[in-house]
């Protein structure tokens, strides 16, 4: 219940904060309306955190309103949160709706309060209206706190926006009272309908019936709710778990397929917490592949079952990406936020998708959980980190407003911000020193492991460490101390610095250890890494030089590269232009300072599906000839 709420005859009424200036204005008149220039214009704003990013919520919203016949012109308008902020603000403006809802999160509450009151100083007789998880949670502190605003739509949208805007197309007969989950102003009253509905989700339209946003990432549900109860999700509120039906998933599943949809995310929490529903999808995927679309699903890996492990090893590489939520290894915290899981299934399962290298695996930890000290949580991402996934995703914890773990902040000494998105500072287990620091390490992480641009480097640098963690915390201290953090550095800048740190690495070994680190051709293995990704022109400065090998390689390209299998697809090129649209390279076999040299070519007409890295063999006639 709302704080200062109180019920009268089922209808909640919350009473403003006796110090507030109350602002009365003129309320929506349909009639009046009509008379003038049309139907209610009805603008469904969404602000994302990037502009690939499509907002499902009010593509779902405005549909399911079409479907039920409503006659107001409604209208989706899609932002970004790094638009300038005036640019967003002359378009909702020039727009000229007489209604406008916004979606709410917690990335752009704050731009939206800002937005909404500055749009209704322009137009006062605008009524506004927010909704989404960060509206839904905190409902009469926002009428209290935002006089501009004139409701808030919570829980589930679809049917309450349906009957809102009945409401501003026709208010004869009409109360705002009489439609479910809504908060709203009535004089200097705060009052509430009650919870909304809990919609079967078969019912509600699919949001891309009329239009498909071109290039972005497109989002779709099959299922509400979730069956787990984790303290610092939102999700865990609604219990309710509803699957859609799977005849109409199939259709429009076939919908973002034949028309080659780059990516579709299920936000379905636990996308597999049924066996049924979750291989009846994958099937028709598996026999409906186009080639081309990739879809994202978030599991819980110890749950995948054997038949689903079969099916998921058969898919084209890249077809499907996974994600897994480990967030902790620590028993203590998983049982303080609720979170069930069979650690020992989780890896095995793993690493059998990991061995069938055609899913791409997103691992996810959360730093700042309840009793996760400093070295807890070094233990989770170097028992994460070994099971090699795809990206190791850090995140921090976020005290959302709903959670259960907000409740029981002070129980666990949860310090955290004030404003959106709510990220904690420190706890009772982790000071705000040490969540500095790993978010130091979450910086680097990002750069050299999940953007799987330095792999060979990476993973033969992690051999000379104690643990994964080390080599990752070590790094940005060298990152810190040389001031890389304060500017954004090129991709040739990044692989320039993590060169420096292995010569400084190499010093160090030189006086103190015969650990084997300086066997290794550093130099080369970085070249490897760094022409993976890009034929590039310019030769890093790390580079050896090839001088003396270039009339070689050119007499290999000119006497064998027309007949290897494959530069089939390079077949009526002559050889010098075969050159520069591939790339080879001299260098050492394993990566060692004695190792025999061959000859490596780089095919980037050919690209890791996984990774996005280019295609690398051996020229062995060129081996053969120069042994």
């Amino acid at each position: 219940m709302t704080p200062g709420g109180e019920v009268r005859q089922g209808m909640r009424v919350m009473r403003p904060l006796p110090d507030k200036v109350w602002i009365w204005r003129q309320p929506f008149c349909a009639e009046k309306k009509a008379k003038g220039r049309g139907a209610v214009k009805i603008l469904l704003v969404a602000v994302g955190s990037k502009y690939i990013h499509s907002n499902l919520a009010v593509y779902s919203l405005n549909a399911y309103a079409r479907a039920a016949g409503v006659k107001s012109r409604l209208e989706v308008a899609e932002y970004t949160v790094n638009q300038r902020r005036e640019d967003i603000l002359a378009d909702l403006y020039g727009r000229k709706p007489d209604v406008a809802a916004f979606s709410c999160y917690i990335w752009n509450i704050s731009l939206i309060k800002s937005l909404a009151a500055d749009l209704t100083k322009l137009r006062p007789e605008l009524e506004i209206w927010l909704g989404g998880p960060e509206a839904s949670h905190d409902a009469g502190n926002l009428l209290r706190e935002q006089l501009w605003l004139r409701g808030v739509m919570a829980g589930e949208g679809e049917e309450t926006f349906r009957q809102l805007a009945e409401y501003y197309e026709d208010q004869e007969g009409r109360r705002l009272g009489d439609i479910p989950g809504i908060y709203w102003r009535d004089g200097e009253d705060i009052r509430s309908s009650g919870p909304g509905p809990c919609l079967d989700l078969s019912r509600v339209s699919f949001a891309y019936g009329e239009s498909v946003p071109a290039h972005r990432i497109l989002y779709y549900e099959s299922s509400r709710g979730c069956p787990f109860s984790c303290g610092y999700c939102l999700s865990s509120v609604d219990r309710q778990l509803r699957f859609r039906d799977p005849a109409l998933v199939e259709k429009e599943l076939s919908f973002f397929l034949e028309r080659r949809a780059p990516q579709v995310k299920f936000t379905d929490r636990t996308f597999n917490c049924s066996h049924s529903h979750a291989m009846h999808i994958w099937k028709y995927l598996e026999a409906h592949d186009n080639g081309v679309t990739n879809f994202h699903f978030e599991v819980s890996a110890d749950l995948l079952n054997e038949e689903e492990l079969e099916l998921l090893g058969r898919l084209r590489p890249g077809y499907v990406q996974l994600e897994a939520g480990i967030q902790s290894v620590n028993p203590d915290t998983l049982q303080a936020v609720g979170r069930r899981m069979d650690l020992e299934r989780l890896a095995k399962n793993i690493r059998r998708l990991n061995a069938g290298k055609n899913i791409h695996l997103h691992l996810d930890l959360i730093a700042g959980l309840p009793l996760e000290s400093y070295d807890s949580f070094r233990r989770s991402f170097d028992w994460a980190y070994e099971l090699r996934p795809g990206q190791l995703q850090l995140g921090f914890l976020k005290v959302l407003k709903g959670s259960p773990l907000r409740e029981k902040a002070q129980e666990y000494g949860l310090v955290f911000c004030g404003e959106p998105p709510y990220e904690i500072l420190q706890t009772a287990d982790i000071s705000y020193e040490e969540l500095c620091r790993l978010k130091r390490v979450e910086q680097v992480l990002e750069i050299y492991y999940n953007s799987s641009q330095f792999g060979h480097t990476m993973e033969r640098l992690v051999s000379f460490y104690p643990s994964p963690f080390a080599l990752y915390e070590e790094l940005a201290d060298y990152f810190l101390d040389k001031g890389l953090f304060d500017r954004q550095l090129g991709r040739a800048e990044r692989f320039d610095a993590l060169w420096d740190f292995i010569v400084r690495k190499g010093e160090k070994e030189s006086k103190e250890t015969h650990s084997g680190f300086l066997g290794v051709a550093w130099q080369e293995i970085l070249v490897y890494d760094y022409y993976l990704r890009e034929n590039a022109k310019t030769r890093p400065r790390f580079a050896p030089d090839q001088k003396k090998y270039w009339p070689s390689i050119t007499g290999w390209y000119a006497r064998h590269a027309a007949a290897r299998p494959e530069l089939a697809a390079y077949r009526g090129y002559g050889y010098r232009q075969l050159l520069h649209m591939t790339h080879a390279e001299v260098i050492s076999r394993d990566f060692s300072q004695i190792g025999q040299k061959i000859l490596i070519v780089f095919d980037y007409g050919e690209k890791n599906p996984l990774t996005g890295n280019a295609a690398a063999w051996e020229g062995e006639e060129w081996m053969k000839e120069n042994g």
